[in-house]
């Protein structure tokens, strides 16, 4: 790449981010109603037809503002030294990753009650997660050597954690350190989740040998 197509694409991307930022900041201050592709465009500086050149949708761009790069967490995993276990590298880099990947705790807040009030939103944010989830269990499965089901089944476990370290912590007043809860989401996972003090029910006792079925028949 040269020196010219380099800066080339670092205005595109410093012009995605600020309609990024822009569409979240018009979402805060008036709701998804006033985001429209004008409306964006006039805050940074451009016209509409260019932020429809960046963006599919206004949900698009406004779950980027929130989750700016998805596939953040899967760098970070392949980052880490070849050979670690795959659950210590997930313990090292899932709590600051996904903290930097969130934001702050009033983003978060808002981005999950609009998207509860807007199926578009929600559908936009799935569309996220999912992408960051492929991205995640493709670089597990690099590390790991496992085969596909093992690796997506751990990669969805992950993100279970994640989202349960999430939403708790924006259900609370932000106070508590999402890293924190991260962290304890993880080590309980890898721990093995605990099932309460009751044990299981026994199970019924299967059918006994059908007529004909003895070894003589």
């Amino acid at each position: 790449m040269t020196r010219r197509s380099g800066l080339r694409e670092r205005k595109k991307q410093e012009t995605r981010t600020a309609l990024s930022r822009a569409a979240w900041k018009l979402l805060a201050d008036e709701g998804l109603a006033a985001v429209t592709p004008e409306n964006v465009a006039a805050r940074v500086g451009v016209s509409g037809n260019t932020f429809r050149n960046y963006f599919g949708s206004r949900e698009e761009a406004i779950v980027e503002a929130v989750i700016p790069r998805p596939g953040s967490v899967a760098d970070a995993l392949r980052a880490r030294p070849a050979g670690e276990p795959v659950w210590d590298s997930l313990a090292e880099v899932l709590p600051g990753e996904v903290t930097a990947m969130v934001g702050s705790h009033a983003d978060v807040v808002v981005l999950m009650r609009v998207a509860q009030e807007n199926p578009t939103v929600f559908a936009q944010h799935l569309i996220a997660v999912e992408t960051a989830k492929r991205l995640f269990a493709e670089t597990i499965a690099e590390r790991s050597g496992g085969d596909g089901l093992s690796s997506l089944l751990l990669a969805e476990a992950a993100g279970a954690a994640i989202r349960a370290s999430v939403e708790t912590w924006a259900a609370g007043d932000g106070t508590a350190g999402l890293a924190d809860i991260v962290r304890e989401s993880v080590a309980q996972l890898r721990a093995g989740l605990p099932t309460g003090n009751r044990a299981p029910a026994a199970l019924p006792p299967g059918p006994g040998p059908g007529p004909g079925s003895g070894p003589g028949a």
